[in-house]
């Protein structure tokens, strides 16, 4: 896929898993879970234990099923390695211009952090091509659908404190997707290696993209 088309499917599909786990052998086997689920877009935190590595099992085993990205990066150079790697899209907690450079500079998503309204014009203006809110518990689905008034231009996407329970209101407020984290990736599903019961709670989730977008 082109770049172009893997970001179309990110707002289709509506969810980024985020994947934090201390079992780097884990990795690829809850990548292979959530797209069984429906849900496309992973993205394995380079805080994990071999995140690395795993990104480019996960691209070998998933590739042209799935998009797989790495986050919290950080800097320029770890941008690099996960992009070699065979990274698809980059995300960062914060807004690090060496990492959206590297990004432009491979042809690849970026997907910087950011949490003021001046934060996220700043980030979009740098070359973002979704801008993440973070962390979105402190502000609610109500902070999106204020700042999309002004700037109607930003795609946004929170992370932090996503659900099912509230997932709905992120994207009609205005996010284009939501990442999700330890709600979708639950951890006690992980520690018993349930993957039929990690794919069917991801199709929990793409369920609930669909019918807040009927509504």
């Amino acid at each position: 896929m082109t770049k172009g088309e893997q970001l179309r499917l990110m707002e289709e599909t509506g969810v980024v898993a985020v994947i934090r786990t201390q079992d780097g052998g884990e990795l690829v086997s809850i990548c292979e879970a959530l797209v069984a689920g429906g849900v496309l877009a992973v993205e394995i935190t380079m805080t994990s234990p071999g995140a690395l590595e795993a990104i480019y099992q996960a691209s070998k085993v998933l590739g042209g099923k799935a998009i797989i990205g790495a986050g919290s990066v950080l800097d320029g150079e770890t941008a690099r390695a996960a992009l070699l790697a065979g990274a698809d899209f980059l995300v960062s907690p914060v807004l690090r211009q060496d990492v959206i450079t590297m990004a432009k500079r491979y042809g690849k998503i970026v997907i910087p952090g950011a949490f003021s309204p001046t934060e996220i014009l700043s980030a979009w203006e740098a070359g973002a091509d979704v801008v993440k809110v973070f962390p979105a518990t402190k502000l609610g689905p109500e902070f999106f659908k204020d700042i999309r008034g002004p700037l109607p231009q930003v795609k946004l996407t929170p992370t932090g404190g996503v659900n099912l329970g509230n997932l709905g209101q992120f994207l009609q407020a205005g996010a284009v997707f939501v990442g999700v984290g330890s709600a979708l990736v639950n951890r006690d599903i992980v520690a018993r290696r349930d993957w039929a019961a990690l794919s069917v709670l991801a199709a929990q989730y793409i369920a609930a993209v669909k019918q807040a977008r009927a509504v």
